[in-house]
């Protein structure tokens, strides 16, 4: 049996540095699991790896999607499907990092994303109800067309709601791919979920975004919006970059929007940690628990030699 592993967890955990010594381990590749590491130009808030950091071990489904063009999970998993068996066919074992769910979701479970075919007539006419009349307004249709669906989807998800409503006008109701339990079977999963105290955590959160503002955030920004991208686009809603655009349209001060990127990404790192925990075969390594982050390097390496069988003697990491 093919075996992969996953390191998964919160934003600013510490992934990139863990990933990066696992496969040095067991002659692994990275695939990023990573919403917004993907996209090209989005170098800094997407906290993409360092050159030097790319240098060290092979690094798929970075930096190379366009951000003016739509994506999805759906393509996310024909993509990483396609990068985890051309890292199996050379010899080499897949090791997923990132922090988006629902991409590391279609990668470990049987998640089909054939669906109703788009209706672009009705499309437009939802989208016009929901700029004149509200998402309210569309939630309440879907109530009382799929109400589980409209259960799980928010009332400003515009988005999601169109696309169930499209559904439902074909007979079918929109999959919750959250619930989807049958794993995969076409190799063996091996997961590690870091994580650290809460404090320690959002401190490191609060550290990282001065450093990515000190980098230039709001200049990357700036660009991006030159070069014709919008609020609208997928890309521009990640956080850092929503927040950003705020600003530029003067709807707060530059210091107030530091601020909510600071604690839209403490949000989101308690989501990612909710979604994580649900994994019942996950092996959690709390880095906190360790006096340096080498000794917690050490810990995942030794269990890696149990259950990869490598020969390779475990020293100080390179961290």
């Amino acid at each position: 049996m093919k075996k992969i592993l996953v390191i998964a967890g919160p934003t600013a955990v510490g992934k990139t540095k863990f990933a990066i010594e696992a496969a040095k381990a067991i002659d692994g590749e990275i695939v990023s699991c990573d919403s917004m590491q993907l996209y090209k130009y989005m170098d800094i808030g997407s906290a993409k790896p360092t050159p030097q950091e790319l240098s060290q071990v092979r690094h798929h489904l970075v930096d190379i999607v366009d951000p003016a063009e739509p994506f999805s999970v759906a393509l996310y998993q024909k993509m990483a499907n396609a990068a985890i068996e051309d890292i199996f066919s050379r010899g080499k074992i897949p090791i997923i990092a990132g922090g988006t769910g629902l991409y590391l979701n279609s990668l470990l479970y049987d998640m089909d994303f054939a669906s109703a075919p788009c209706d672009m007539d009705l499309r437009k006419s939802l989208e016009k109800e929901a700029e004149l009349m509200g998402g309210d307004y569309l939630h309440k249709k879907l109530q009382e067309v799929d109400s589980q669906a409209a259960e799980r989807i928010h009332p400003n998800n515009i988005k999601k709601l169109i696309r169930a409503l499209e559904c439902a006008n074909t007979g079918t109701n929109i999959k919750d791919f959250r619930a989807c339990g049958h794993k995969r079977k076409d190799y063996e999963r091996n997961l590690i979920g870091l994580t650290r105290n809460r404090d320690e955590l959002y401190d490191r959160i609060n550290k990282r975004v001065d450093i990515l503002v000190q980098q230039g955030l709001f200049k990357e920004v700036e660009e991006l919006l030159e070069r014709g991208l919008t609020e609208d686009d997928i890309s521009m809603k990640g956080i850092g970059y929503k927040e950003i655009i705020g600003y530029f349209d003067g709807l707060y001060t530059k210091e107030h929007a530091i601020d909510l990127i600071k604690k839209n990404t403490r949000h989101l790192a308690k989501r990612q940690l909710t979604w994580f925990r649900r994994y019942e075969d996950m092996k959690w390594l709390n880095i906190s628990d360790f006096a340096k982050e080498e000794d917690a390097v050490r810990e995942m390496l030794l269990w890696l030699k149990n259950e990869f069988g490598f020969t390779t003697k475990v020293t100080n990491p390179t961290m």
